[in-house]
């Protein structure tokens, strides 16, 4: 299995960051291969300016047609998602998390903020055509302590939901292939 890791935090190091890390060392733990992405590692400029033939795009493109999942990570700002991850996820084909598992992260200042998932990030997944966006988590800043190096301190409530949402993101990975073949079954008849 290959996962994507996208990391929407313009600052680094961050909370939202931090969950990421918890997560991508967690699925490489079982065998998964992660490949990173930070915000950081796109030019400013590209984002920016739609530069839609970026080197590094390309390469994000490239990797996300063979894997078979993304876990992504933002903090929340005026109760949406990191504007800089809007830019690039706008730069991506619309189909380009077809037949995906998704898993969404995301940190904020409030739990006034905790439906940003729902109704800010998800739909974006949703029309770039991911099979399935899973229940995602969230955790008010508080939650998230010691995150400038690893591991970050988790409150045992926010660890167990970490832990519980990256258990069932393997589960959905780990049945993608019956569900491709069932498909492949059904097309032949």
């Amino acid at each position: 299995m290959r996962v994507i890791s996208l990391a929407g935090s313009p600052r680094q190091p961050s909370r939202s960051t931090a969950l990421l890390e918890v997560g991508e060392r967690w699925l490489t733990a079982r065998g998964v291969e992660v490949i990173s992405y930070r915000l950081q590692d796109f030019a400013a400029e590209d984002l920016l300016f739609a530069n839609f033939a970026s080197p590094q795009l390309k390469q994000l493109i490239a990797q996300l047609e063979s894997a078979d999942g993304l876990i992504i990570s933002t903090p929340v700002y005026k109760a949406s998602f990191s504007g800089a991850l809007k830019t690039l996820l706008d730069l991506l084909p619309e189909r380009s998390l077809e037949h995906k598992v998704v898993l969404p992260l995301a940190t904020a200042g409030s739990i006034g903020h905790m439906l940003a998932i729902d109704y800010a990030l998800k739909p974006v997944l949703t029309s770039l055509k991911a099979q399935e966006v899973l229940q995602g988590v969230f955790a008010d800043d508080t939650l998230v302590s010691d995150y400038q190096t690893f591991p970050p301190n988790l409150q045992p409530t926010l660890e167990e939901r970490l832990l519980e949402s990256l258990d069932n993101f393997y589960v959905a990975l780990s049945r993608k292939p019956l569900i491709a073949a069932r498909q492949r079954q059904t097309a032949s008849v």
